[in-house]
């Protein structure tokens, strides 16, 4: 039997972000209420006819307070998604499902966080060292998300010869990015091959400038039919097909238990979304893909088909995944290594700005534009077309 898929049944109207900072005095409520209703304005869309949410699962039991702190009307569809930096292409994709299934009419799907603070961060908690599969690394010393990813680069490096050069242009490239987008957290600041390579360890072979920032700020996406998107205030992104992926006997972050701990979530989650699309990667023009740390930029390369198995690293080489230079431009607004981390859900706007033409980082032609959450962790993958 076919699938019934979402393919351009709905689109993105309306995108809303507070601003980026640390110690913003809003809480997370007040932040995730600001996004929303920025998102519902630019949309053109009166609160009152929201019917649907999606959210993390990191904001516990927020539905009921958004719900009346921004006015919005009868929900009639409600769901959240886990594993942090794996959800935000998976609440857009489950807001778009609700809406072309017909369980809601106009659905919201956001983020909002506060983890500028040292003492937020799960990692920073003695106690849950020791309630989870963390109990079987955290006592060998992976006490952080840095140390576990640090161990998959080197058997990366070790395997096909990928180099901190490689990483560098990950990092390099997100910063010149950042550099032309006036609402990045580290647009003001330049960043030289050589300071890259000067940075503190952090977790080797991972330096300060392999890590995401560390934000404060909230964002939102606003999703309905495609037939009423046509009528909206801004131009569409369409949601052309959307995917979520967990393989065999994984393992968040270490993926110890499987056969090549470098074969992860993504490539599970790129055979789905490429089985639901018309589209293959030779047809995209601009992709954001998640980057807690810049080696996930390389295995995300390769786990969706931008380039064969262990050549990641050399794909980065001579600006290829620069804006005005490569075949692929990568992270376009600075993503979470330059202009904010807010577990990739700027990922996604900057995904709809790129099909829109207002990116500050503008690709030409940008008529497919790729969206992927956490690689490392059970993810998820979105794919934005301009036309229907």
């Amino acid at each position: 039997m076919a699938a019934d898929t979402i393919k351009n049944k709905t689109a993105i109207v309306g995108i809303g972000q507070t601003a980026f900072g640390k110690g913003l005095p809003d809480t997370e409520l007040s932040l995730a209420c600001q996004a929303i209703k920025m998102a519902l304005d630019d949309a053109g869309i009166a609160p009152s006819e929201v019917d649907g949410l999606a959210s993390f699962t990191m904001e516990p039991n927020r539905e009921v307070d958004v719900a009346k702190n921004v006015g919005l009307g009868e929900i009639t569809f409600f769901s959240q998604v886990g594993y942090g930096g794996g959800a935000a292409c998976g609440v857009t994709g489950q807001a778009a499902m609700a809406v072309a299934t017909g369980q809601c009419e106009v659905a919201v799907a956001w983020r909002a966080r506060k983890r500028s603070a040292k003492a937020s961060r799960p990692w920073s908690q003695a106690a849950a060292r020791i309630e989870d599969t963390s109990m079987w690394s955290r006592p060998f010393g992976l006490l952080r998300p840095v140390d576990e990813i640090a161990m998959l680069t080197r058997r990366h490096m070790h395997q096909f010869g990928t180099t901190r050069d490689h990483l560098a242009n990950v990092a390099l490239a997100a910063r010149k990015h950042a550099n032309r987008n006036p609402n990045a957290t580290m647009g003001h600041k330049t960043m030289s091959r050589e300071e890259y390579m000067a940075a503190r360890w952090i977790s080797e072979p991972l330096c300060l400038f392999d890590n995401c920032l560390e934000t404060d700020g909230a964002l939102a996406v606003v999703i309905t039919s495609a037939e009423r998107a046509r009528d909206c205030q801004r131009p569409p992104a369409y949601v052309h097909a959307f995917a979520q992926g967990l393989p065999p006997q994984h393992q968040t972050m270490t993926n110890f238990y499987n056969d090549d701990p470098l074969v992860g979530p993504a490539w599970a989650t790129a055979r789905k979304l490429w089985s639901m699309a018309d589209v293959g990667p030779a047809d995209v023009k601009v992709a954001q893909l998640y980057d807690a740390f810049s080696p996930l930029i390389i295995l995300s390369l390769e786990g969706y088909g931008f380039c064969a198995r262990g050549e990641g690293g050399p794909f980065t080489d001579n600006g290829n995944i620069e804006v005005g230079t490569g075949s692929l431009p990568v992270n376009t607004s600075g993503a979470g290594m330059s202009e904010a981390y807010v577990h990739g859900m700027n990922l996604v706007l900057e995904g709809v700005r790129q099909i829109r033409g207002t990116s500050t980082a503008q690709v030409e032609g940008a008529d497919v534009s790729l969206v992927t959450s956490g690689e490392g962790v059970p993810t998820s993958a979105i794919l934005f077309t301009k036309e229907a």
